[in-house]
């Protein structure tokens, strides 16, 4: 990604997360979060560093697994998402933890600061998965190992269809899921930057939703919204309405099983040891 394309994408990130005022309230982020930490398998003592730590869903929990003698370091790109994350951590009264402000790829710790490294849902926003993978290895210890999350290459298909009808109308929109969107996909980059006894989990997070008109114009604007789909808005003002009345009426044409649209939504969880 260019430089002036990558600042363009790094602005649009900030605003789409500096305005999630009910981040917390998302079908998924709370029980995927948690679900990471107790993949992870954390133990007492550890030195953690959460990165995309948003709200501090990961970074809390963590916190409590790895006791006073541990400490959890999180830092996120957001303004907005480390205010609540703040805020948070003032209410439980926790004092293990550590929000920063930081671009998760622009990191600068010292090498062998971390007992672990983890990253929840956030490993699709990276600008270069490879490269910043890499860098972090550096920060963990000997035998330090990284667990993330990363959904399937074909998950959501709200948004496959989003994608779909925008490229009819000559905008590319990246699907975030691709480039580790497999298990082999997963396996094969960190083999390649060099961590081994990599364990993948694949969870479904799916549910059933209806498709009418009204969700439907929900969905296609949560999409357009997106750091993964605003690029739609650079349609004229008639091409935009004809581009999202033909997502509506596509979206309401979905199979609808016995209990509505089913939104397939399968997830990995993956850690491996340097």
């Amino acid at each position: 990604m260019q430089n002036k394309s990558k600042t363009a994408y790094k602005q649009q990130l900030l605003n789409d997360f500096n305005s999630r005022n009910n981040y917390d309230k998302g079908r998924f982020y709370i029980p995927i979060a948690n679900k990471l930490v107790e993949f992870a398998n954390l133990q007492n003592g550890q030195k953690i560093l959460d990165v995309a730590t948003g709200t501090g869903i990961v970074a809390l929990n963590a916190a409590q697994k790895v006791g006073n003698g541990g400490k959890v370091i999180g830092i996120d790109i957001s303004t907005g998402m480390l205010k609540n994350a703040k805020q948070k951590l003032a209410e439980i009264g926790l004092h293990n933890v550590e929000f920063i402000e930081a671009d998760a790829e622009n990191l600068n710790f010292a090498e062998n600061s971390f007992d672990a490294i983890l990253c929840s849902l956030a490993v699709c926003y990276l600008t270069d998965i490879p490269a910043a993978f890499q860098k972090w290895q550096r920060f963990l210890k000997t035998d330090g190992f990284i667990a993330f999350n990363v959904w399937s290459e074909n998950a959501f298909p709200p948004s496959v269809l989003f994608r779909e009808v925008a490229r009819r109308y000559g905008i590319n929109v990246p699907n975030p899921n691709k480039p580790m969107g497999t298990i082999e996909r997963c396996n094969q980059l960190l083999d390649e930057i060099g961590f081994k006894k990599i364990e993948v989990e694949t969870e479904q997070f799916g549910w059933y939703f209806k498709a009418d008109e009204t969700i439907a114009e929900d969905i296609w604007w949560m999409n357009a919204n997106n750091v993964f789909g605003y690029q739609v808005l650079q349609l004229s003002t008639d091409k935009l309405e004809e581009c999202k009345t033909e997502y509506i009426k596509e979206m309401q044409a979905l199979a609808i099983t016995e209990k509505d649209v089913w939104c397939d939504a399968p997830i990995f969880f993956v850690r491996a040891i340097m």
